[in-house]
């Protein structure tokens, strides 16, 4: 008894009936990159009921790929306040949250002298940026001083920046985790640690980045643990839920090590859940409104999923999803509020799933697979068949 949930980390599917009210009515990451580039290609998505997730306005996409669908799909929008990562994957594991995370465009004397008093550090920055702007600005003066650079962004974030030269990774994240005490009280989601090499012109962000995220309340990773299964984290998904719930960490840099990962830890799991998540769709090319390499992503992603499909068996669950949204073709550079899609692969089911009114049905069709003592309390299962 194994399942997998891979989370295409800003995969979003059409502006949420509520985007209006974050600003991003319009906003479509899949649809708007399929129009750029009519000529993309996702066979393997596609097989699995992605094109009868796009909206009237890319009818021409789907006529053009009528080939029989193999998978359950739908479509889940969020009932979560916000549109942050962590919100979203809570969501997927069973937890609504009424109030959204804290967003910040400058952080609070009072966070910022706690965080400096505790750690004996000084900051230079308090101010949203791009995390590699924000290293042309006050990487130099970084490498001067040796105050670790903060910022934010437009989520619930508040990140910490250190050349590995200056501040040893090790001590950037003891002054996170003190960063992440502090920042409870505000409602922060997330503290980041972000350690940077290079020189002035040259540097870049190593792949040592740490999520030091709140503490979630209880969510169906806990219950599907408890009741004696492994749950596997790949990618940040031990991050986001600050531990709880994840007996096993497989952290990744990129996809690409993502999916490889997937793969091998699939092989070696009998019984249990994979919980993964792919990141660069959002880190690299949704935040950085790169539309071709976001297409480039997505057809790497589909050509991995036509290999890994021969070793899902009829008995295994498999749901592929995302988190939020992140148009590339949209203004700014935040996260969109976006539907999702949904594509579920259990026992050769083919059926239509409609508009899912949470996330956490997610959850909900983890607690039936697993056949755990109690029903989440949450969302409502994909799984139940209805029946005359």
């Amino acid at each position: 008894m194994r399942a997998l949930v891979i989370v295409l980390d800003s995969v979003g599917i059409g502006h949420a009936p509520d985007a209006a009210h974050y600003g991003d009515e319009g906003a479509n990451t899949l649809g708007h990159i399929l129009a750029r580039a009519p000529e993309l290609q996702l066979p393997n998505l596609f097989s699995l009921g992605l094109t009868k997730l796009l909206d009237q306005n890319y009818s021409w996409f789907r006529k053009s790929f009528a080939l029989p669908h193999l998978a359950s799909f739908g479509k889940m929008q969020e009932r979560s306040a916000g549109k942050d990562t962590t919100t979203g994957h809570w969501e997927l594991a069973g937890v609504i949250l009424e109030e959204p995370f804290a967003v910040f465009t400058k952080f609070p004397y009072e966070l910022l002298r706690a965080i400096e008093r505790e750690t004996e550090v000084k900051f230079i920055g308090n101010y949203p940026q791009s995390g590699t702007t924000i290293l042309e600005e006050l990487g130099a003066e970084h490498l001067l001083t040796g105050h670790p650079i903060l910022y934010t962004s437009a989520d619930s974030v508040l990140q910490i920046a250190a050349h590995e030269d200056v501040v040893p990774v090790k001590r950037l994240y003891e002054i996170c985790e003190i960063a992440r005490q502090q920042s409870d009280a505000y409602r922060i989601g997330r503290v980041i640690a972000r350690p940077f090499n290079g020189a002035p012109g040259e540097f870049r962000r190593t792949a040592r980045r740490h999520d030091f995220s709140m503490k979630p309340p209880r969510t169906v990773l806990n219950a599907i643990s408890e009741a004696g299964f492994g749950v596997s984290g790949v990618g940040k998904i031990s991050d986001i839920f600050a531990g709880e719930g994840v007996t096993e960490s497989h952290p990744t840099s990129s996809n690409a090590e993502g999916m490889t990962t997937i793969a091998e830890v699939w092989s070696k799991t009998k019984r249990g859940l994979l919980f993964a998540n792919l990141v660069d769709f959002d880190m690299l090319y949704g935040h950085r409104r790169d539309a071709d390499g976001y297409a480039k992503a997505l057809i790497e992603f589909d050509e991995w999923l036509g290999r890994f499909i021969d070793e899902i068996s009829s008995d295994d669950l498999v749901i592929i999803t995302a988190d939020h949204g992140n148009d590339p073709t949209f203004r700014g550079t935040d996260h969109t509020r976006e539907q999702v899609p949904l594509m579920v692969m259990h026992h050769g089911d083919e059926r239509d799933l409609g508009t899912r009114s949470t996330f956490a049905d997610v959850a909900a069709s983890l607690a039936d697979f697993f056949q755990l003592p109690e029903p989440w309390p949450t969302g409502c299962s994909f799984l139940q068949r209805v029946t005359a």
